[in-house]
């Protein structure tokens, strides 16, 4: 589905597994760098996935410092090794972490089934580097911080969903229902049949649904855990993301309507109303609460150190 570079034929490109062994990547490393946009690709005209060209595995071969270069950019670490990056506790990182002041790229889920949260080890260097996050990194942390992680605040999940929803809609590229189906992946059925009400609709939709992230057997209680991850909790981001499919199932019918046995002309729907704005990322993420309470706490906590 991926719309960055034009098709080739299979003779000038190559399977991911292929591209892992040429670029010396691990298949997550590989993965990771296709959802941060370090390695284009291009769709499978016979339907098996996604391919490398071999012109962008020459490019990537011709950077200075391959392979070491690549590995960096997509090289994560978890909490702990986090807080050694940032020169900080292992419980100030995870305060950050909760704050979404850090957001995490990647999580699994351990053999006791907690979640593990890992971040883009480049990331947090590019944070500690920034003097004005320095008051996030030293002294105490704002009373009013304090009561709302004492009363279990915890943005990492979501955090992770906004980041996850921006490589999603990278790799929809410019199809119309690939894009409407990535923001319908952050939605339950129930959610996405109250959007998208002509059930010819929703199954085009589905065809072009993501995979969630593989956590465990089907049903099992880590894949249960990992779906709670994935799907939208807060009634903000809900409404949020509902106004979103609303908006792109609007310009796919537009652009391209969905097969029908018996074509109709078919009311259009508009977006639901929100309140809300959404936020003026390059990924595109759902607002989060704590951008609405930062200027009370953290960014106003930062402007009385300052004066």
């Amino acid at each position: 589905m991926s719309g960055n570079i034009a098709t080739q034929p299979h003779t000038t490109s190559c399977t991911p597994s292929r591209a892992c062994r040429e670029l010396g990547l691990k298949r997550g490393e590989f993965d990771l760098a296709v959802n941060l946009g370090h390695i284009r690709t291009m769709p499978d005209e016979g339907g098996g996935g996604l391919r490398v060209a071999r012109s962008e595995i020459d490019r990537l071969r011709a950077e200075e410092d391959f392979p070491e270069s690549l590995r960096k950019r997509v090289e994560t670490v978890g909490a702990r090794e986090g807080a050694e990056l940032l020169e900080v506790s292992h419980g100030r990182f995870t305060r950050l972490a909760r704050l979404g002041v850090v957001v995490p790229v990647r999580f699994y889920l351990n053999r006791y089934r907690a979640v593990v949260w890992l971040y883009l080890a480049e990331e947090l260097a590019q944070f500690e580097a920034d003097e004005t996050n320095a008051p996030l990194l030293s002294g105490r942390t704002p009373v009013d911080v304090r009561e709302q992680l004492a009363d279990g605040l915890d943005l990492r999940p979501r955090t992770w969903r906004g980041r996850h929803l921006g490589f999603l809609r990278r790799q929809a590229g410019d199809h119309p229902w690939a894009q409407a189906a990535a923001v319908a992946s952050l939605l339950d059925a129930v959610q996405v049949a109250e959007i998208v009400h002509d059930p010819y609709e929703r199954a085009h939709l589905n065809r072009f649904r993501p995979r969630p992230p593989a956590h465990g057997a089907p049903d099992s209680p880590a894949a249960q855990l990992a779906e709670r991850i994935t799907m939208a909790q807060d009634l903000d981001e809900i409404g949020w993301l509902r106004a979103e499919l609303a908006q792109a199932v609007s310009d796919a019918r537009r652009l391209q309507p969905a097969p029908c046995p018996n074509p109709a002309p078919r009311p259009l729907q508009e977006p639901e109303p929100t309140h809300l704005t959404p936020p003026a990322t390059t990924e595109q993420s759902p607002p989060t609460p704590q951008e609405a309470a930062r200027p009370r706490t953290l960014l106003g906590w930062l402007r009385r150190r300052t004066v």
